[in-house]
């Protein structure tokens, strides 16, 4: 077999070609290198057999064409496709715009109470690395996504590993016992159980249970809610904005994040600067009022029925003006003989503080 033969296979053939037949520190060898090794196996063993053609391909035949075996050549059709996922894993999802952050990244956002949003972007250069620190167990290794619950000391526990396939750049996580803290890792799980980390997220924190939009159908583009997905998943928290997080918004939204006094230079502003008089603003209230009963009760909230879903849940938006208010929501059973009320007592409190303006010219 000749050296040209040997380059018209992938790199990943050939370490098994030069694994099977012995050849030293092959794991950690480029392509070069191992079709280098495997001619000169190839010339020694054509010269035990005194040089003859042959001999020398029967050389080749022993030493190097035993790939043909059938389960050999299964084994490189796995590895094959392993290697394709690999590629695959530090691409970007075809329908995602094309980025120019050449950098590895991690990004977390927070959906909801329940659920989590990751994203990633790798290089091919970062998934060659993994290769060679793994050695000999990354054949078998797995692309993962980790992710840790944060501790109030600091600590964090592994709470999930996340089996990810090539060709993808972003995942969904369901997450329990909300509020709760997550950061997150991307990298190969071999067989032995030793993880190689790609690179770590952000840390994000859930909100309490309750909080989440979904009786307005909640939203299902991260554009219509930017800026909340930013202030939930830590853009405006005492640590510092996520670098990673503020970047890949503002490259798919085009357009800054970020607090007020950070983003007022943008479009607009000055124009906004320039009004006299005081900046409108305004500020209401309502309380969701949600819950479940049987498909078949009457339910009122106030006296006025409320329309309860196919499964018995019902949520109710009121008003909730600046006082003390008394909410009775009463349940009849679908035959009249039972009742059952629970009384509800919110209060609302606004308190309207003093205006303060800034020198802007100042700085």
């Amino acid at each position: 077999m000749t050296a040209a033969t040997l380059r018209s296979h992938t790199a990943k053939d050939l370490a098994q070609m030069a694994r099977q037949n012995g050849i030293a520190g092959w794991h950690s060898m480029r392509k070069d290198e191992l079709v280098k090794q495997l001619v000169q196996l190839a010339r020694k063993r054509s010269l035990s057999k005194n040089g003859s053609n042959g001999a020398n391909g029967n050389a080749a035949t022993n030493g190097i064409a035993r790939k043909t075996n059938p389960r050999v050549q299964q084994k490189i059709d796995q590895l094959k496709r392993k290697l394709a996922s690999a590629k695959n894993l530090a691409k970007s999802c075809p329908d995602q715009p094309a980025s120019t952050h050449k950098e590895d990244r991690l990004v977390v956002m927070v959906r909801d109470p329940y659920w989590l949003h990751a994203f990633w972007e790798l290089s091919q250069r970062s998934v060659d690395r993994a290769q060679a620190a793994m050695g000999q167990h990354w054949h078998a290794a797995q692309p993962v996504l980790r992710v840790y619950r944060m501790e109030e000391a600091g600590t964090s526990n592994l709470e999930q590993d996340i089996v990810i396939h090539g060709g993808v750049s972003n995942w969904y996580i369901d997450v329990q016992d909300p509020p709760q803290e997550y950061r997150m890792e991307i990298g190969y799980l071999a067989e032995n159980d030793s993880f190689y980390c790609l690179t770590r997220s952000n840390t994000v924190q859930t909100p309490p249970a309750g909080t989440s939009d979904a009786v307005d159908d909640n939203w299902t583009h991260v554009a219509e809610q930017a800026d909340r997905i930013f202030a939930m998943s830590g853009g405006y928290s005492p640590q510092g904005t996520s670098r990673e997080l503020q970047e890949l918004l503002e490259e798919r939204l085009r357009r800054p994040l970020g607090t007020p006094m950070n983003t007022r230079y943008g479009s607009g502003a000055g124009d906004i600067l320039q009004k006299s008089g005081e900046m409108p603003f305004a500020v209401d209230a309502e309380v969701i009022v949600y819950g479940a009963a049987d498909r078949d009760a009457h339910v009122t909230l106030k006296g006025e029925p409320i329309q309860l879903r196919a499964d018995g849940t019902f949520a109710v938006r009121v008003s909730l003006p600046d006082k003390r208010q008394v909410i009775p929501i009463v349940a009849s059973s679908g035959d009249g003989v039972e009742q059952r009320t629970i009384i509800l007592a919110v209060e609302r409190n606004t308190k309207v503080m003093e205006t303060k303006v800034r020198d802007i010219t100042a700085r």
